[in-house]
């Protein structure tokens, strides 16, 4: 049996369009530890997971409030309700709800890691997706009120619309709704796995990303509206901008901006691959953080208002404050503070789902009201004017920039199938956020490198699994910008994210994952090894993997070619 990978797009690097203006400057930066998205009550107060596997609540300067200790670390956001509760998850397969002090109202384990930010309703229930699989309710009591068994991982954060359905992408690659008392009401198919997080319009229409490579938009009733094509995944999760544009990066380096026919308005050349959300501020500036570390203002017509330029990764979204703070993490834990500045765009999903609390539903009017009267005085405080850019630049150096994609264009309309398509596990790939190794120096030969991934083979939730460092070695990968959930390989010149997945706290691989780069092959050998045979940019290796005794090839096409 043979495995045929796709072609990413082929295209030259595009260097990031010249700022317009010097970029602010950091007001505030502490080593925090921070691992999880910020999430940032109405009163300007900060809620994180970090990397001690504590829930962390400080004030909006950083300085801490209180902390709550978890089993384990997580990525997902909190969620503060408007009673001031904290909904939080980790990789310790569990949701707690603390009170306004820290305090334990209740916890509830589920059944398996919970990588997706919970979404929560407007009678205080929560739904809460899990890398097990799974989908459940759970009341502002902590309650089980139903589950539902999607059947493959989730690591897509649900969203609620405005009728009460629920949303959720799959590494089954569908886009699933399921009915509020959690009836299954549709599934589309996408072209690969869906990491990205949906964002949900007004009017009930559901926008996301795939590692298919496309930005799809979806209606109410789950028929296909639009794709548009990118460069590569799209793991990020888009937002919906006060003016109706679909906005979402992609690992291609490209920020694009849709709008609501498919019709590409602008399309903005990062120059780094994006994993985190967009947000949109009150004067109507784009801000995106991407994976060389640099932050991007981007202005109405896709142009460069100002970067900032911190040499250190990100790969999350940057928060706002009702209060005009600016909020984004980087490599190690650091939480960077930007004062003064504008607060969001008042709208139905203009920042990662939908609010800085995310609570990920399209807010009702008269919730829309109460973001206009809560960010008015931001909106409206006199700032700094920008200073014209100059030419000279003291920022550091940014790291290899993946290839730039072909320019976008709409794709016509695809008809939704019932089959599943593959997928990078991203977003985009949920993995435990302690870092990978890097693969190791060629202390051993590639064939004791093969020889010991063989070994260590793993399967998870019906995949092939090998560890990443050995992998590597076997193959003379050069493995760059290891996140949570992807690592990114340097293959055929260019620079290619594949999924990732921490199991026992070390870095594995799908073999799809790895048949799917460009010009690679798996195939099943029984001599002079038996195991699999793979190559990738020209080297091959004889990984001796026991297949039939891990992994029955009659369940889902972990040896099938993708759609």
């Amino acid at each position: 049996m043979t495995l045929t990978g796709f072609h990413a797009a082929s295209a030259q690097s595009v260097p990031s369009p010249t700022p317009q203006f010097t970029a602010p400057k950091v007001d505030v930066f502490k080593e925090l530890r921070v691992i999880s998205g910020v999430t940032v009550s109405p009163n300007g107060d900060l809620t994180f997971v970090g990397s001690d596997a504590k829930i962390h609540r400080t004030d909006a300067t950083g300085s801490e409030k209180w902390v709550y200790t978890v089993g384990d670390i997580g990525r997902a956001y909190p969620v503060v309700t408007p009673q001031g509760v904290t909904i939080a998850a980790s990789y310790d397969d569990t949701v707690y709800a603390l009170d306004p002090a820290g305090k334990l109202l209740w916890k509830q384990k589920l059944d398996g890691d919970i990588y997706a930010t919970p979404a929560l309703r407007i009678d205080g229930s929560v739904i809460v997706a899990t890398a097990g699989g799974s989908v459940h309710a759970l009341s502002a009591a902590g309650k089980l009120l139903w589950s539902y068994k999607v059947g493959s991982p989730v690591f897509s954060s649900p969203a609620i619309g405005p009728d009460g359905t629920i949303y959720f992408g799959s590494q089954n690659n569908r886009m699933n709704a399921l009915t509020a008392d959690g009836k299954p009401k549709w599934t589309y198919s996408a072209g690969s796995l869906v990491f990205s997080s949906p964002a949900v319009g007004p009017d009930g229409s559901v926008y996301f990303g795939s590692s298919d490579r496309r930005i799809h938009a979806v209606t109410p009733d789950g028929q296909p509206r639009w794709t548009v094509l990118t460069g590569l995944f799209v793991n990020a999760s888009p937002i919906i901008t006060s003016g109706g544009l679909v906005v979402v990066g992609s690992y291609d380096g490209s920020v694009y901006a849709v709008n609501t026919t498919g019709e590409t308005e602008w399309t903005y050349r990062a120059g780094a691959g994006i994993a985190g959300s967009a947000v949109e501020l009150s004067d109507g500036s784009v801000l995106v953080a991407d994976l060389s570390g640099t932050v991007h203002a981007i202005g109405k017509a896709g142009q460069a208002l100002w970067q900032l330029k911190t040499g250190k990764k990100i790969d999350t979204g940057i928060s706002v404050s009702d209060q005009g703070s600016l909020y984004f993490v980087t490599d190690g834990g650091g939480l960077n503070i930007l004062q003064k500045q504008r607060p969001l765009a008042v709208g139905p999903w203009t920042t990662f789902h939908g609010a800085p609390n995310p609570v990920g539903r399209v807010p009702t009017p008269v919730e829309l009201q109460a973001q206009t009267q809560a960010r008015r005085a931001a909106a409206s405080a006199v700032i700094a004017a920008l200073k014209p850019s100059t030419t000279a630049t003291t920022a550091p150096a940014q790291p290899a920039r993946p290839p730039q994609p072909t320019q976008p264009a709409a794709q016509p309309t695809r008809p939704a199938q019932s089959t599943q398509p593959t997928q990078p596990t991203q977003p985009s790939q949920p993995v435990r956020p302690a870092q990978p190794a890097q693969p190791a120096a060629p202390a051993l030969t590639p064939a004791q490198f093969a020889a010991a991934a063989g070994q260590k083979a793993r399967v998870a939730d019906g995949q092939l699994f090998l560890p990443l460092t050995e992998v590597a070695g076997a193959l003379g990968l050069d493995v760059r910008n290891v996140t949570v959930r992807t690592a990114t390989l340097r293959v055929k010149g260019q620079n290619l994210p594949v999924t990732v997945r921490m199991l026992d706290r070390a870095a594995f691989v799908p073999l799809a994952a790895l048949a799917d780069l460009p010009d690679a092959q798996a195939r099943l050998t029984r001599t002079p090894t038996a195991g699999i045979t793979l190559t990738v940019d020209g080297r091959s290796a004889v990984f001796p993997v026991a297949v039939a005794g891990l992994l029955s090839l009659q369940s889902p096409p972990e040896f099938a070619s993708p759609r």
